[in-house]
């Protein structure tokens, strides 16, 4: 069976554009039997994801799933947003909501989900306290904001001072509960899709980074970038994945750093693409 893949259109992003334009016109060339996008397609608000996912051309099954991105809206709830809505707009094009619906071919099943954070890669160095990385704003960002300068007190070091960075999610995603909430309710949906199919092989697709072989590398000195880490994924992710030994392959985006590893009794792939490049695999499965 022959897939292709790709992550991290972004294709309503001003400065993903052009390269998410060479992407799609690449898979709409693509000859393969399973098209599989894991996530951050193009934001939900004013019909962007409709327009990216209609310019999308491909004669077999065409699975989806949604990334962080596709929960970003300025005026809704975002949970709303993601259960009520996303799955019927998706079939709408004819695609398939891979988060709640296993999909089988050939004796093989997909499952998929986006995945979330809970601040398990957050290095312990920085020596953040765990209520910043849930608010989405470093100690430096903290002192500097009104909103958040609660946050601050004794337990906060002076070089944790020093960060100063945001997670957009704080402002775009709304989940009317805690991350580690969410997370949890996509664990438990991910369990499901894979009780559910009786396959002998399972092939998963998750958008945020489910282990920690598959981050970017640390930045010397870049204490933001380190801090961003907290949001990339979960240890748990990757812990219900290998608890079956069914799935031979995981696909995954989200951080934009392309990595492939063999973990246990799985291939894990980080597709890569960021805001200026973008990687469309091919893949035989």
């Amino acid at each position: 069976m022959r897939l292709i893949v790709t992550a991290d259109l972004h294709a309503n992003h001003a400065r993903s554009r052009p390269v998410a334009d060479d992407a799609i016109a690449q898979i709409n060339s693509a000859k393969g039997d399973v098209l599989l996008l894991v996530g951050d397609t193009a934001t939900a608000d004013e019909g962007q994801l409709e327009a990216a996912l209609s310019r999308i051309h491909f004669d077999g099954p065409k699975l989806f799933v949604a990334g962080n991105h596709e929960l970003w809206t300025k005026r809704a709830d975002s949970h709303a947003i993601f259960v009520d809505q996303l799955p019927a707009r998706v079939r709408a094009l004819g695609w398939h909501w891979l988060e709640s619906d296993p999909f089988e071919l050939d004796g093989v099943a997909f499952v998929g989900s986006v995945g979330w954070y809970d601040y398990s890669y957050a290095p312990e160095s920085l020596d953040v306290p765990r209520r910043f990385y849930e608010a989405k704003v470093s100690p430096g960002a903290a002192e500097h904001l009104t909103a958040y300068q609660h946050l601050l007190d004794e337990d906060v070091t002076d070089a944790a001072r020093q960060i100063v960075a945001r997670w957009n999610d704080a402002k775009f995603v709304k989940l009317g509960r805690s991350d580690v909430a969410f997370l949890d309710q996509r664990l438990a949906g991910l369990r499901s899709s894979l009780e559910r199919t009786k396959a002998a092989r399972v092939i998963a697709a998750v958008h945020h980074v489910p282990f920690r072989q598959l981050l970017p590398p640390r930045h010397s000195g870049s204490g933001p970038w380190d801090f961003a880490r907290a949001y990339l994924g979960s240890d748990r992710l990757g812990q219900v994945l290998l608890d079956d030994r069914r799935v031979s392959h995981v696909f995954c985006g989200h951080s934009h750093f392309a990595v492939r590893e063999q973990i246990g009794h799985l291939q894990a792939i980080n597709i890569g693409s960021g805001y200026r490049q973008k990687f469309v695999l091919t893949i035989d499965v």
